[in-house]
């Protein structure tokens, strides 16, 4: 690792250097490591508009190939309402997934200005907002899980509990739009987020159209929290704050899928960042009440918190014991205590951690148990007709057993807190989401959002990249799983290749001579 970093580099206008690849590898392997202390500046005007044009295709396809409603009141009865059935449809569809291919060819022309240090985070920032912005307006797209948490407050509105009931119950046009598939599920979400969905369905009067923007705003708090604190665990973990901003909040996972998507693992993500910042910066209690509000967003954040025990235990005086029982003690109390009064305050009870169990009805090979149980039975089948559900329970309680090792250890190994605590959290989250018995792609951004402000390989950029753009494209913009067609998971990966060579090799195809 080079010891100092390179002279930053300054400039008013757009900066889109040009430089051969056989020059720019050797100095790209020096520079990936090495601490942010300075932001280069410059805004790459072409760049952030290519991105600012994909994301705006994507909202306008969206209208018509999107996650849309069953009774449109803006398009319903006009001549636009062609763009969702037949050839109109088609042609949305291609609008969608030409803006989706901008907005990726975007980002990875970012990520390379920002890798070699032509950018710093000013542009990274001026893209997250530039491309945020558009998506805030748009239909739902590749979910129709923002209709259930819409659902759910009108529940709790109305005096109903959405821990005890479906949004079936309602029969009114938010209910109308939510996936057949939870249209009789209890809600699985912390109280804290009922609150907020109980609020938006309060201030917009019911409306579906209203509601999905003034959810967005709300989610999107989680995105500024996201910003702030990526930008201050660089201090802490090593990592490059422009790399940090770049993997994870300019990620089209990370906007096309929680912003345009509205998945309130945003407002998790967001809260569990800054929670751990603020445990780094040794304000634990604070920090430790912040990360248990994400947990009253979304169960997942309860992961990161016995990992934050240890690095306020490791700033303890006395023995060990003493340290840990101290840090244990403290952080319970403070859990405790503020999911306690944000339980009492929303008036629900703890009715959706059974319900968290709900999700097991999603079967995808996202999951790893869940691959490995529809996998046996279909060879199992092949010879004799037996049923599925013996092979899926096995294999997810096996991935359960696993999932409780890996943890074990990862907590077991990062006993010395700071930084490494962090990183052993990281791969929890990661672990967590590849072996819970449903996995969805937007699960994914919870170990990249623990993982970012940590030192970023070449090889590792490269993988983001890749997997990123994989499970971004793995679901149709309606909603539905592209996990099982077979052709278009071909054309996904190669485009994800594509998009990782890119990433370090400017123009692998060659169709420019420029440094595109």
């Amino acid at each position: 690792m080079a010891a100092t970093p390179s002279s930053p580099r300054s400039s008013a206008a757009p900066v889109e250097p040009v430089r051969s690849s056989a020059t720019q590898v050797p100095e790209q392997a020096s520079r990936s490591s090495r601490p942010d202390r300075s932001d280069p500046g410059g805004i790459p005007i072409r760049t952030i508009l290519l991105g600012v044009g994909g994301v705006m295709l994507l909202a306008l396809g969206g209208t018509g190939a999107g996650a849309i409603l069953k009774h449109d009141p803006l398009l319903a009865d006009t001549t636009l309402s062609f763009i969702r059935y037949g050839h109109g449809h088609d042609l949305a569809t291609a609008v969608l997934y030409i803006g989706l291919g901008m907005v990726v060819w975007a980002w990875i022309r970012l990520g390379r200005m920002v890798r070699n240090r032509h950018v710093g985070t000013t542009a990274v920032l001026t893209a997250i907002v530039a491309w945020t912005l558009p998506l805030m307006f748009a239909p739902p797209l590749f979910s129709k899980d923002i209709y259930s948490y819409l659902a759910q407050g009108q529940l709790a509105l109305n005096g109903l509990d959405p821990y005890s009931v479906g949004p079936a119950v309602l029969q009114s046009p938010l209910s109308d739009n939510v996936s057949w598939v939870w249209q009789n599920t209890p809600a699985p979400y912390g109280p804290l987020f009922l609150m907020l969905s109980e609020g938006v369905v309060w201030v917009t009067g019911g409306s579906v159209i209203g509601g999905v923007v003034v959810m967005r705003l709300v989610l999107a708090i989680g995105l500024a929290l996201l910003c702030w604190a990526l930008t201050g665990l660089t201090r802490h973990l090593g990592g490059r704050a422009a790399i940090a901003l770049w993997v994870a909040a300019a990620n089209p996972l990370m906007l096309v899928h929680l912003i345009a998507g509205a998945h309130n693992d945003l407002l998790m993500v967001g809260l569990l960042a800054a929670g751990v910042l603020l445990v780094l910066d040794r304000r634990h209690v604070l920090g430790i009440a912040v990360v248990t509000l994400a947990f009253a967003v979304k169960a997942t954040a309860v992961v990161a918190l016995p990992f934050l025990v240890l690095v306020w235990a490791r700033r303890l005086p006395g023995t060990r014991t003493a340290q840990l029982g101290k840090a244990i003690a403290g952080g319970v109390a403070t859990f405790v205590s503020v999911f306690a009064a944000t339980t009492l305050l929303s008036g629900l009870d703890l009715g959706w951690i059974p319900a968290l169990s709900s999700s097991s009805t999603i079967v995808n090979w996202l999951s790893l148990p869940s691959a490995v149980g529809d996998f046996a039975h279909t060879a199992v089948n092949a010879v004799v007709r037996v049923e599925p559900g013996w092979f899926m329970t096995i294999a997810r309680g096996l991935g359960s057993v696993l999932l409780v090792y890996i943890a074990w250890r990862q907590w077991r190994a990062a006993r010395d807190g700071g930084p490494e605590a962090v990183r052993r959290a990281a791969i929890t989250m990661l672990a967590v989401a590849l072996l819970s018995p449903a996995t969805l792609p937007w699960y994914f951004s919870w170990p990249l959002v623990m993982a970012a402000a940590l030192p970023w390989t070449e090889v590792g950029l490269k993988a983001a990249a890749f997997f990123s753009t994989c499970l971004l494209l793995v679901t149709f913009p309606n909603g539905d799983t592209a996990l099982y067609a077979w052709v278009y998971l071909a054309m996904v990966a190669a485009v994800s290749a594509l998009a990782c060579v890119s990433l370090t090799k400017p123009d692998p195809l060659r169709l420019s001579g420029r440094y595109v």
